[in-house]
């Protein structure tokens, strides 16, 4: 009996993934003479990354002190102080934060400049969310990151002294996580103002994803381990049905067995999976 597998609609590059990886390849085809440089891995695949080396884009961790060419800065965002530090050594920069996120850091701002005590909900040593806050801190220094009500609750106090409290969200967070932070402040501060900053994207992809978990007897999520949208993606459905997290089709060969035994499966992928990837997964599952 052939097996029942089901792609989502919403698996695969975002608008804001997509938007980064086309510019910094079209930047390259229109000056195949200077360098392209990119702070930081572009998407968290190392297949596109690979990709982009062969093209002459290539992956910088540190901003030297003299630089030429182009510098691109990704879809995370970065700090004031590093967009700063890019231009001074010498490059021409070319931001490429997705948009959603330049919305979360704006807002971030707004809440500090009005004297919020803001807390960003998400994973502290993530770059888009290192990024957020070291805009917000340009005008307040009470700025605090939390991905859980544990985290916050070391700063009770201060919250209670300040009364105001800010919100704002890392873009591939899940909602449950949103929701038992606000849950928790209410309690302890006097004026609350949330921003869900959550991208639709995320959303859309983390609700399609739970109502194919519930009439699957197998997910299969297909994207990076550093990806934090495809890793909240996997948490959230290990609670619905049984779950597998893979990078690429070669790491189905360890879940043969699970796959053997699953009728109905459902794929879906993070927002830096490339296309080519997830149809690799699906073609290798209807071999099993």
């Amino acid at each position: 009996m052939p097996k029942d597998i089901k792609i989502a609609k919403f698996a695969g590059f975002c608008y804001g993934v997509k938007r980064a990886v086309e510019t910094a390849k079209k930047l390259k085809a229109e000056n195949p003479d200077k360098n392209v440089f990119v702070l930081g891995e572009l998407i968290h695949n190392t297949d596109v990354i690979n990709e982009l080396e062969i093209l002459g884009i290539k992956t910088i961790t540190e901003i030297p002190e003299h630089g030429e060419g182009i510098c691109v800065v990704r879809s995370h965002g970065e700090s004031p102080e590093i967009i700063d530090k890019i231009q001074n050594a010498g490059f021409t920069l070319v931001d490429l934060t997705c948009p959603d996120v330049k919305k979360v850091q704006q807002k971030a701002i707004e809440l500090a400049k009005e004297g919020y005590f803001l807390v960003i909900v998400g994973k502290s040593e993530h770059p888009e969310v290192v990024g957020i806050k070291a805009n917000a801190r340009l005008w307040s220094d009470k700025v605090i990151v939390a991905g859980s009500v544990e985290q916050l609750k070391r700063y009770e106090k201060e919250i209670k002294i300040h009364k105001r409290v800010g919100v704002v969200v890392q873009t591939t967070q899940m909602l449950a996580t949103l929701n038992s932070v606000v849950e928790y402040l209410t309690s302890v501060s006097k004026e609350l103002h949330i921003a869900n900053t959550i991208c639709q994207s995320t959303a859309m992809r983390q609700s399609e994803a739970k109502e194919l978990a519930k009439e699957s007897d197998l997910m299969v999520v297909v994207g990076s381990k550093k990806s934090a949208n495809t890793t909240h993606l996997a948490e959230i459905l290990k609670d619905i049905t049984r779950t597998v997290h893979i990078e690429n089709d070669n790491e189905l060969d360890e879940f043969c067995d699970i796959i053997s035994a699953s009728q109905k499966i459902s794929v879906t992928a993070g927002a830096s999976t490339p296309q080519n990837v997830i149809e690799k997964v699906v073609e290798k599952i209807s071999k099993i």
